[in-house]
């Protein structure tokens, strides 16, 4: 499996590239502001072919350039249903404060747009990739998740040792040490507490989350020292009385 990923843009939006292998076809996650010349960079030096972008949430530091990229490969978008009137109206996601950062510049929808649906499985790029509502940073905030082999030979793999790592791809639901901020339009701070612990404090301690801002984690580091996460141990348990905004991004 390759991942690989950067961060782009003046809100340092993590962007990733995801494929079974170099050589193969790939799928996009989040290019925000700026990322256009990495991901093709990437892709040349990968030797990759892109099939899809794949859209955590519809804030615009995490879709700047989806239109861009998608045209010129002649390849859909996916998002929520929820977040995809904020890719031709970023403004509405933004609030006042925030309003600054759209100016005078138009935004507009890919040429082709697919809608997530919670729960489902979505294949691409020879990768089973799972797609999980999140509420509460945006209303259509997803989680996407994927297995990754470990390139271990059974007999050469310790007792209990998984034969698969499932990797997250978080956007701003979760981060290292922190959580989303719900203090834009369509955020909830409970919701979002809540979808933490109905989507993501179930999953083995040994996951990795890969966010939308900042390093890669596990759920294990999250559960045992994520500040916004004390006393949170089972679905629908969230008791957290944190202040509503999270330390990254929009």
């Amino acid at each position: 499996m390759l991942i690989t990923g950067f961060a782009a843009g003046m809100f340092q939006t993590n962007c990733y590239l995801l494929a079974s292998e170099a050589g193969s076809e790939a799928v996009i996650i989040d290019p925000g502001q700026d990322a256009a010349p990495r991901v093709r960079e990437l892709l040349a030096e990968h030797d990759l072919t892109p099939v899809a972008v794949l859209l955590t949430h519809g804030h615009l530091d995490h879709t700047w350039n989806a239109a861009e990229l998608c045209d010129e490969h002649s390849i859909p978008a996916y998002i929520h249903p929820a977040d995809r009137p904020m890719l031709a109206d970023p403004g509405m996601g933004l609030g006042r404060a925030l309003e600054s950062v759209i100016g005078s510049l138009e935004f507009r929808e890919p040429e082709k747009v697919i809608d997530f649906a919670d729960g489902e499985d979505v294949d691409l790029a020879g990768i089973r990739i799972s797609v999980d509502l999140a509420p509460g940073h945006t209303q259509g905030s997803v989680l996407l998740g994927i297995e990754v082999p470990i390139e271990v030979e059974p007999a050469e793999r310790a007792p209990g040792t998984p034969e698969v790592v499932p990797v997250c791809f978080s956007g701003d639901v979760l981060f290292a040490g922190s959580i989303g901020r719900t203090d834009l339009p369509g955020g909830d701070h409970q919701q979002l507490l809540d979808s933490i612990g109905d989507k993501l404090l179930p999953l083995p301690d040994h996951t990795q989350v890969l966010p939308g801002h900042g390093p890669q984690t596990s759920i294990g580091a999250e559960r045992a020292s994520n500040p916004f996460l004390a006393g949170m141990s089972t679905p629908g348990s969230s008791t957290s009385d944190t202040v509503k905004k999270g330390r990254f991004g929009l």
